[in-house]
C-alpha cells in the first residue's frame, strides 16, 4: 500500500481492511454483488437486448455463465462498500503482489474519489458506465505496470507506445473465457486494455495527478476511451432518442429497455457478422445512438428499434453497406427482399426487418411491421420509405378478384 501510494501520489487516508477468501467465498460474493449491481429485471433486459442484436445465442443463460466466469477470473478485489481488500487463497505467491498492486490502486482511488458512486452516476447509460469502468480498471492496470517497472527505474510515461499484453500476457487464456461468446469476452477485456491505453495517454500528458481532472470530468462514452484525443478535445456526441410514435409497438408489448451501444457496442455488433478491421473503422464514425428493445407479453418475441448518428454522410453510407451485409448474415433465411437507395427490407422467420439511412442517421426495426416503420419515419420527419410503402401494399387484404400490381417500385 505504501509503495502504491508513492507511485500514484494518493496518500492513504484511513486504514484498509484485508482478508483472504476461498473460491466458495468469492462465488458467494459475486452472487451478492450481481443482485446489488442490477436487479433480475434489468439483467434480463440486458440479456434480451444482446440477444436481439445477435451478440448472444438465443436463450443463453447469461447470469449462470457470468457467475462461473467471474469465479474463475477473480484473483483479488477491492470492495468499495466495505472498504476491504480480498485476495484469493489459490493465488501463487509470485502473483500476489501484482494482484495487490492493481486492487490497492482501487483502494486509494476510493479514498479520494468514492469510486462506486462515481461509476454509478453514469446510469442508466450502459456505454457511459463502461467508459467510467474503463478509467478505473485502466488506471489500476497502469498502477500495476508501474509497480512492475519500479525495480528497473522506469515509469510508464517515459516508455514509447507499448502493447499491454507484452506485460500481462493473454488474460483470455482460461477455460471459461475460451467458451465465452466473443461479445462477453470483449466486454470483460475492454475496461482493462482500452482503459489502460486511455490511462497511458493521461500519464504521458499529466502524470498521476492528471487523473484528478479525469475523475472530475469523466469520459462521456466508450468513444472517448478508444480515442483519447476526442476526450481532450471535449468532443461529445449530442443526445439522440429513438423517438417512437405513441402506441408503438402496442399494448401487448413490454418495453425491456432504452439504452446506448456506443462506439464499442456497435463495433461488437459489426464484428459479430464481419471482419474486425472494417468494423473498427466504421464504428469510429459513430456520433450517438439509442436503441429500444420490446418483448411481446405472450410469445416472448423480441422487437428491436435502433437509431444511430454518424459524423459524416460518408460514414453513414459505409455503415449502410456494412450493416446491410451484417443483417443478411444474421438473418440467413430471407424472403421478400427489397432494396432502395440506402434502404433494405426483408422477411425472416415471419418477422420483417427494415433498415433505412438518411443524411447522417440510420434507423432499423427488427420484428415489427411496415406500418410501424412508416409511422416512425413520419414521426422523425424523414421522407417516406419506399420499401415500407411497398411492403404495406403487398400485405394489404385483397378482394376476391383483386390482383396486386406487379409494376416496379419507383424510388425518389
Amino acid at each position: 500500500m505504501n509503495e502504491m501510494s508513492q507511485i500514484t501520489g494518493w496518500k492513504l487516508k484511513s486504514p484498509l481492511k484485508k482478508s483472504i477468501r476461498t473460491r466458495e467465498e468469492i462465488h458467494a460474493y459475486i452472487l451478492e454483488e450481481m443482485d446489488d449491481e442490477k436487479d433480475a429485471k434489468e439483467r434480463y433486459a440486458s440479456e434480451k437486448s444482446a440477444e436481439a442484436f445477435g451478440l448472444l445465442p438465443k436463450n443463453f443463460n447469461l447470469d449462470t455463465f457470468l457467475v462461473d466466469l467471474l469465479t474463475e477470473q477473480i484473483a483479488g478485489l477491492y470492495d468499495p462498500k466495505k472498504h476491504e481488500f480480498y485476495i484469493a487463497d489459490w493465488i501463487q505467491p509470485d502473483e500476489q503482489r501484482m494482484v495487490m498492486s492493481h486492487e490497492l490502486t482501487h483502494a486509494l482511488q476510493d479514498q479520494y474519489f468514492h469510486i462506486e458512486a462515481w461509476a454509478r452516476a453514469a446510469r442508466p447509460n450502459d456505454d457511459a458506465e463502461l467508459a467510467r469502468e474503463s478509467v478505473l480498471e485502466g488506471s489500476a492496470m497502469a498502477g500495476m505496470l508501474e509497480y512492475m517497472l519500479r525495480d528497473k527505474g522506469l515509469k510508464l510515461r517515459d516508455l514509447p507506445d507499448i502493447d499491454p499484453s507484452a506485460f500481462v500476457g493473454d488474460l483470455t487464456d482460461t477455460p471459461m473465457l475460451k467458451k465465452a461468446p466473443p461479445f462477453i469476452k470483449d466486454s470483460l477485456m475492454f475496461p482493462y486494455f482500452d482503459g489502460l491505453r486511455f490511462s497511458l495517454s493521461v500519464l504521458k500528458t499529466g502524470g498521476w495527478s492528471g487523473f484528478d481532472a479525469i475523475f472530475a470530468k469523466p469520459p462521456a462514452n466508450t468513444q472517448q476511451i478508444m480515442h483519447p484525443e476526442l476526450y481532450r478535445a471535449g468532443k461529445v456526441a449530442p443526445p439522440i432518442k429513438v423517438d417512437l410514435p405513441e402506441g408503438i409497438p402496442g399494448s401487448d408489448w413490454n418495453k425491456l429497455e432504452e439504452n446506448s451501444l456506443g462506439e464499442f457496442g456497435w463495433m461488437e455488433v459489426l464484428k459479430q457478422f464481419s471482419y474486425d478491421e472494417p468494423a473498427e473503422k466504421v464504428a469510429a464514425e459513430w456520433d450517438g445512438d439509442e436503441y429500444a428493445t420490446f418483448e411481446q407479453k405472450d410469445t416472448k418475441r423480441l422487437m428491436l428499434f435502433t437509431r444511430t448518428r454518424f459524423s459524416t454522410s460518408e460514414g453513414t453510407s459505409q455503415f449502410f453497406a456494412d450493416y446491410s451485409k451484417a443483417l443478411k448474415k444474421k438473418h440467413k433465411q430471407r424472403t421478400a427482399e427489397q432494396h432502395g437507395p440506402q434502404e433494405l427490407s426483408f422477411e425472416a422467420s415471419g418477422d420483417r426487418v427494415f433498415f433505412h439511412c438518411v443524411a447522417k442517421e440510420c434507423i432499423t426495426l427488427e420484428g415489427g411491421d411496415a406500418k410501424q416503420f412508416a409511422d416512425w419515419i413520419k414521426k422523425l420527419g424523414w421522407p417516406p420509405s419506399a420499401n415500407a410503402a411497398a411492403t404495406a401494399l403487398l400485405t394489404l387484404p385483397k378482394a376476391d378478384n383483386d390482383v396486386p400490381s406487379m409494376r416496379p417500385m419507383q424510388h425518389q
